[in-house]
């Protein structure tokens, strides 16, 4: 593994990136709760099993992510 000042930054805008999904989370939980509960997100419950794909979930939040990620290569 190559550490270079390349991957410090890397980590420091990861770290960033995550500390702020954090700050969404603890701050704005009660507006958040349909995130996961969208159409198309799959949900089996039976009596001793439960299993939850959030499968629109997961494509919206893959859309804004390679938006983002699109807006910064063409900005850079």
């Amino acid at each position: 593994m190559l550490l270079n000042s390349d991957t410090g930054k890397y980590l420091i805008l990861a770290g960033l990136l995550i500390m702020l999904a954090g700050f969404a989370v603890y701050f704005f939980n009660g507006r958040l709760n349909w995130l996961g509960r969208l159409p198309g997100d799959i949900r089996v419950e039976r009596e001793n099993f439960r299993f939850y794909f959030p499968l629109t979930t997961l494509v919206i939040i893959n859309l804004l992510l390679f938006i983002i990620m699109r807006l910064w290569r063409w900005l850079s």
